[in-house]
């Protein structure tokens, strides 16, 4: 009898033995597996792509707007204040810039009309010149539409 459980410790042990061996060899192979894929993607040298040479970008044009001087709207009884603005329109190139030359008098007086319902306290910190920028440049596009101009850039603002 003892021969008999001896043989049946020795049969359930072989496919015990079996199992961790098979799991082992398993696990060996997701290594291989890993290592293989990691040189696959960290080790090769970088990929030869051809890159389509763009032609450089054409550098905008500058179109001066002429000076503008307007009075603040104030309060009754407060001190007037003066505003000072020289602008330039930036646009995309020279044809689009000789277009909008001829309307120029519109955009100027669309500037007037709107620099005058300012007040100081509008104009304050660059929050308020921000501000000031973007309705500047909206008015420009709808006076000269269907063309537009990139910005309008600042080169003078006094307040006094």
């Amino acid at each position: 009898m003892a021969d008999d459980d001896q043989e049946e410790g020795a049969e359930a042990a072989a496919p015990k033995g079996k199992r961790k061996l098979i799991i082992m060899g398993g696990a060996a192979a997701l290594v291989l597996l890993l290592a293989g894929g990691g040189w696959f993607f960290f080790m090769r040298g970088p990929a030869k792509e051809v890159q389509a040479v763009a032609p450089p970008p054409k550098p905008p044009v500058f179109l001066d707007v002429p000076e503008v001087l307007v009075n603040l709207s104030n309060a009754p009884g407060e001190r007037v204040q003066y505003l000072k603005v020289r602008v330039v329109l930036e646009v995309k190139d020279q044809p689009l810039s000789a277009q909008i030359a001829p309307t120029m008098p519109r955009v100027t007086d669309l500037f007037q009309t709107y620099l005058r319902e300012l007040r100081p306290a509008d104009l304050n910190g660059s929050v308020g010149l921000f501000r000031l920028k973007e309705e500047l440049t909206r008015r420009v596009n709808a006076a000269i539409s269907p063309n537009q101009v990139n910005a309008v850039l600042f080169k003078e603002i006094v307040i006094q």
